[in-house]
């Protein structure tokens, strides 16, 4: 059957093009150009306009960002997608559109004019959220990523299937989807005895989690997974751990963050880092020994998105958190519960000098990861490793340790590394509990409260006593272990009994805090246990403790 025909001739396009190029967009009284330019900008007469969460942006270079001269330098991607507000869409109109509104010459003849739409129309363009016409701008990424079906996102430009802007800062050669066994021997070969040969790793657990950190950016739209926080350590400075930190950034973009005093700065900062578009956010250089206890820290690594108000206003703005968070450091440490999120790379040098050591596969590896082309030789063989997994069907191992939030994570990246036969993947999560600052003070004390009173059920109060300066000769029977304030002074009796509820059933080593609330007086009484001990107190009448002799 022949479509049929129509005596109507075809409708003219509603913004032709003119002999410069630009779109023809007629307009009258203000609520015509309001009418008119907002059907303008969902038909994307604008080049490279998209939309994110509801606000029409437009993805362009940036100019004078500046080279990178060191792997703790910031890395910004090569273009940055800016929401559009009425004078940057005053500028794209000029550039890209031709405004016409009719008016009349001194002799009354018709003529048209070359306007810029006023502010207030612009605005009233841009106050609407529905935006059918143009794309979904999801993140700008500088580097190549699994689909969440498993292929491999590496051509340049937008990507409808992720609403992924891929913004590549050099050239790379596609990567076959099923890479040959030479291939994969070959990148297999120059990441482990070539790129991260001379790192000196403390086991080989520290290398597999590097690997895996290096990797998670790539694959994580695959994965769809949370990550945890990726700590690199080292033992004295000069070990390498700045370099690592930069590489996995100068791939993906990073910014470089010096670590806050208070968990107020450190909640802005994350509020306005999430808003770049790069893949890796460093805490890098903390001051040697710190301990890293942050409950934000520790509900952000935990959360897919992140919710907090924009600085300077009262609208509250909603981030994905797909970054990945590493901070660098010597001889650092967790407390509360970063200790459970954090993977740990460790490196020892265990000579006097470390940055005087010579004979490296790659000399000055520093330099030699900020130029682009070496940049693209290691993307290119995690690239392979990664699509040769893939195609073998992207394997998962449960034979890893439990990591809670985390343990999808654990689960492809270990499937990952036991694909290509790289040992060690979160082996050391037993020895790195050891650092821990928060569990190790809290198995002191409760050890010191075994050895001073044994089962004896004590309220806050009673153990409290028990610290106190004038209670006997002056020595401290507690030896530094008692809880105490920030200025190092006692804690009240009331924030004590906070403090050990916090603390019920869970272990610390072998080691547990047990109560319970006596149905006389309807106080909470105390007692540690030790593992295998008895798992109720003696009956015994509560009185104050004698202080030992």
């Amino acid at each position: 059957m022949t479509e049929p025909t129509s005596n109507h001739p075809p409708r003219p396009p509603l913004f032709p093009v003119g002999r410069d190029g630009r779109r023809r967009i007629r307009v009258s009284t203000n609520p015509d150009a309001i009418r008119a330019l907002t059907a303008a900008v969902d038909a994307r007469i604008i080049p490279d306009t998209y939309v994110t969460d509801g606000t029409p942006v437009v993805v362009e270079p940036v100019s004078g960002a500046g080279e990178v001269t060191a792997g703790d330098d910031d890395v910004p991607l090569p273009l940055a997608a800016s929401p559009l507000r009425p004078p940057l869409l005053a500028a794209l109109l000029a550039e890209h559109a031709d405004v016409r509104r009719p008016e009349v010459d001194k002799n009354g003849q018709p003529l048209e004019v070359e306007v810029c739409p006023p502010g207030p129309v612009l605005a009233a363009v841009l106050a609407r959220r529905s935006w059918p016409g143009l794309p979904v701008l999801r993140r700008i990424i500088s580097t190549p990523v699994l689909r969440p079906d498993g292929t491999l996102l590496q051509a340049p430009g937008y990507d409808p299937a992720t609403g992924f802007y891929l913004a590549t800062k050099t050239h790379l050669d596609p990567v076959p989807d099923h890479p040959s066994r030479d291939q994969v021997t070959e990148a297999r070969t120059f990441l482990l005895e070539k790129f991260l040969r001379d790192f000196p790793w403390r086991t080989p657990a520290d290398r597999a989690n590097y690997l895996a950190l290096l990797v998670t950016p790539i694959i994580r739209p695959y994965t769809r997974s949370l990550s945890p926080f990726g700590m690199i350590e080292a033992s004295m400075p000069g070990s390498g751990k700045t370099i690592l930190a930069g590489c996995v950034g100068l791939l993906v973009g990073q910014r470089v963050l010096t670590w806050p005093d208070s968990d107020e700065e450190l909640r802005k900062a994350i509020t306005t880092v999430l808003a770049d578009q790069v893949g890796v956010v460093v805490f890098d250089n903390l001051t040697e020994g710190a301990v890293i206890d942050s409950a934000v820290l520790a509900r952000l690594v935990t959360e897919r998105t992140w919710t907090d108000r924009r600085l300077g206003t009262n609208a509250a703005a909603t981030y994905p958190n797909d970054r990945l968070w590493l901070a660098t450091g010597n001889n650092l440490r967790t407390g509360g519960d970063m200790a459970s999120r954090t993977v740990w790379v460790r490196l020892d040098p265990d000579c006097p000098r470390p940055e005087a050591r010579t004979g490296f596969s790659i000399p000055h590896l520093d330099t030699w990861i900020l130029d682009p082309a070496n940049q693209a030789t290691v993307l290119r063989h995690l690239l392979v490793l990664i699509l040769d997994w893939t195609a073998h069907g992207a394997p998962t191992t449960t034979a890893v340790p439990n990591m809670r939030q985390f343990t999808r994570w654990a689960h492809h990246l270990g499937g990952f590394l036991a694909h290509h036969g790289i040992p060690g993947f979160l082996d050391n999560a037993e020895t790195t509990r050891d650092l821990d600052d928060d569990a190790a003070e809290w198995r002191a004390f409760l050890t010191r409260w075994h050895h001073l009173h044994g089962h004896k059920p004590l309220t806050a109060n009673e153990l409290r006593v028990t610290a106190e300066p004038e209670f006997g000769t002056g020595v401290d029977p507690w030896a530094g272990t008692f809880p105490t304030t920030g200025g190092g002074k006692l804690l009240s009796a009331k924030s004590l009994g906070r403090k050990l509820t916090g603390q019920l059933d869970r272990w610390r080593g072998d080691i547990v805090l047990r109560s319970v609330n006596d149905p006389h007086d309807k106080i909470r009484r105390y007692w540690p246990q030790r593992q295998g001990d008895q798992p109720t107190p003696q009956k015994e009448t509560p009185q104050t403790p004698q202080h030992p002799t």
